[in-house]
């Protein structure tokens, strides 16, 4: 089943771009588009709604009002260009602030929890208890879903990142670091400055090298100790 979602924005062009990054999730379905706030509290009210992604500042009713006004507990996403009011927005339980223009990779961790709370409400059992079973990463203007299990080792190159899988290699403009925060701490570790290995891929250690598969990976100077006693122990 997928989670739908309703978007409302005074702003064509701000709906064109979440339509846009919705593309790339099937999970997520958008069923209804408002640029009039009458017309989406109406929809809202009477449909199963599980998310709405909100502009604040909308004509006859602004955001917060239509908020006040929803009968139900869908979950509201702010969408706006002001970050002065999210203290507010976060008093009336919203699930997530987002702040225009929207980057793709914050879109992403809202969605991350959008599906969380949908998994939580509905009672849905993930295997992954510790996080998200899979990323999403940008390859040739697509969003790749690559599931965590799969994943080998990451190799950082300049601007770009290098993710090893058994069967594919995705190259894509990222950070080690920026991706590395998005994968399970307790599976995953940086061993040197160009490289972050999954954990349970090691096949064995031998000096300042790891293998995994055919791979042989350096470990880094700084990094030796923390790499043995992770792995040794």
């Amino acid at each position: 089943m997928k989670i739908k979602c309703v978007l409302i924005d005074d702003e064509p062009l701000a709906i064109k771009v979440l339509q846009n990054y919705f593309i790339n999730f099937t999970d997520f379905e958008v069923i209804g588009t408002f640029n009039n706030s009458l017309e989406a509290l109406d929809f809202i009210n009477s449909t199963p709604v599980d998310a709405v992604f909100l502009d604040i500042n909308m004509p006859m009713m602004t955001g917060f009002e239509l908020i006040s006004l929803i009968e139900n507990k869908t979950k509201v996403i702010i969408t706006t260009a002001f970050r002065e009011f999210a203290a507010e927005s976060y008093d009336l339980d919203v699930l997530d602030y987002l702040v225009k223009p929207i980057p793709l990779p914050r879109f992403i961790k809202c969605i991350n929890k959008i599906t969380t709370e949908y998994n939580l409400k509905n009672n849905i059992k993930v295997e992954n208890t510790k996080g998200d079973s899979h990323i999403f990463i940008k390859v040739d203007k697509k969003m790749m879903k690559i599931n965590i299990e799969e994943i080998l080792f990451v190799e950082g190159m300049k601007e770009y990142i290098k993710v090893v899988t058994p069967d594919k290699t995705y190259i894509t403009h990222k950070s080690l670091t920026s991706l590395s925060e998005e994968l399970p701490a307790d599976r995953f570790l940086r061993i040197h400055k160009s490289y972050v290995i999954a954990l349970n891929k090691v096949k064995s250690i031998e000096g300042n090298r790891i293998q995994i598969q055919s791979y042989t990976i350096p470990i880094g100077r700084n990094y030796s100790k923390e790499v043995k006693n992770k792995i040794l122990e």
